[in-house]
């Protein structure tokens, strides 16, 4: 395990750990605050732009008690200091004639991020959310938390009318955009048992299935992380 020897950042964020959530004002409470890690944090376990696929080693570290907070949105979504995570969830099915299909949407008006409006994604996903711990404990159970906030943003975003296997396939990170810069991506692969996978939110438009192969042809108007998904859907 990695030791927190990382300082904070100049920009005072305020932070929260489980234990004093209780002891919170009322207006610090309906903030929404995030899962975040340090950015240095990552850094020492491995700096990486774009996909990575040995997830194991970044996850045991990076969900691991003591190096987790919640941190209010608003401050943590401008300071680099902080990566937010983030669960990324990817659809796909392969067809009776053997074709992997990917599910995909277009982010519409009213999408959780303004600064990916109108792009292409491949990925579901969100924050995850201090009201995601409903253990009481004062000490974050490892991984816990991340997973009841992964299966809240499954059932908010898209109906599974299908069997399937899920599997952990890598992590992304994109330091080259605003958003990039104070996130990082957990990606997780849905193989459905069939094309039953519909939006659940107004703002996830254009939805369905599409072949690998016709996605790659418009790599360029997929925002980035999806981007970089498609690629590993290879490995």
């Amino acid at each position: 395990m990695i030791m927190r020897d990382y300082k904070r950042s100049p920009d005072s964020m305020q932070s929260s750990s489980l234990g004093n959530w209780a002891k919170m004002s009322v207006t610090e409470k309906m903030e929404e605050h995030v899962l975040v890690v340090p950015t240095v944090l990552f850094h020492q376990i491995g700096h990486f732009q774009g996909f990575c696929s040995d997830a194991q080693k970044y996850r045991n570290v990076l969900l691991a008690a003591e190096n987790v907070r919640f941190c209010p949105r608003s401050a943590a979504e401008k300071n680099p200091a902080f990566k937010q995570l983030i669960p990324y969830m990817i659809f796909v099915h392969t067809d009776s004639a053997g074709v992997l299909r990917v599910f995909q949407y277009v982010r519409g008006k009213g999408g959780g991020e303004s600064r990916l409006l109108a792009k292409r994604s491949i990925g579901i996903g969100g924050h995850i959310n201090q009201e995601d711990n409903n253990s009481g404990n004062n000490e974050l159970p490892e991984e816990s938390v991340y997973w009841a906030g992964l299966h809240r943003e499954l059932n908010e975003e898209v109906v599974l009318n299908t069997a399937f296997t899920e599997r952990c396939i890598g992590l992304i990170n994109d330091d080259s955009t605003e958003v990039g810069s104070v996130h990082l991506g957990i990606v997780h692969r849905f193989d459905v048992a069939e094309a039953k996978v519909t939006a659940n939110e107004k703002e996830l438009i254009e939805s369905g299935f599409m072949p690998i192969d016709e996605l790659r042809q418009h790599r360029d108007q997929l925002e980035s992380w999806s981007a970089f998904a498609l690629d590993a859907l290879s490995y």
